[in-house]
Order: structure tokens, then sequence, then C-alpha cells
């Protein structure tokens, strides 16, 4: 490896990948549902947050829609 490198002519460029970032945010979930995706992460050896990811990912792509309605 070299024990100096010029960067002075080399051009700059925007992160290709920026709109694949992922956002923090906080959710308040069930014990249980949390109980179940870690059961889920241990089987799959994922972490649990990553399936909770690609769960709701998948809802999103496929626009699901909780069906449920309200008890009178």
């Amino acid at each position: 490896m070299r024990k100096h490198y010029d960067f002075s002519k080399m051009k700059g460029r925007r992160n290709p990948y920026v709109k694949m970032l992922k956002q923090p945010v906080t959710l308040r979930l069930d014990r249980d549902c949390v109980a179940y995706f870690k059961e889920l992460a241990a089987e799959t050896g994922m972490p649990y947050q990553q399936l909770i990811n690609l769960y709701l990912r998948d809802c999103a792509i496929n626009r699901r829609r909780l069906a449920m309605q309200w008890a009178p």
C-alpha cells in the first residue's frame, strides 16, 4: 500500500445508497409480538429487528391492509 495518496484530482460524487438508508424510529410493541419475532430470529439466525423490518416492507410493497372490524 502506498504511503501517500493524491486525492486532489479525485472527483466527489453523491452516495448512491442514500435512499436505502434506514430511519431509526421508536415503536411500542406488545411483549408477545416481540417474543414471536425473537423466536423466529432464533430459528433463522437473523436479528429480530431485521425480521420485523422485512415483514413490514413486504406489507408495504404488497399494499396489505389490516382487515379489522370494530365491535358495535
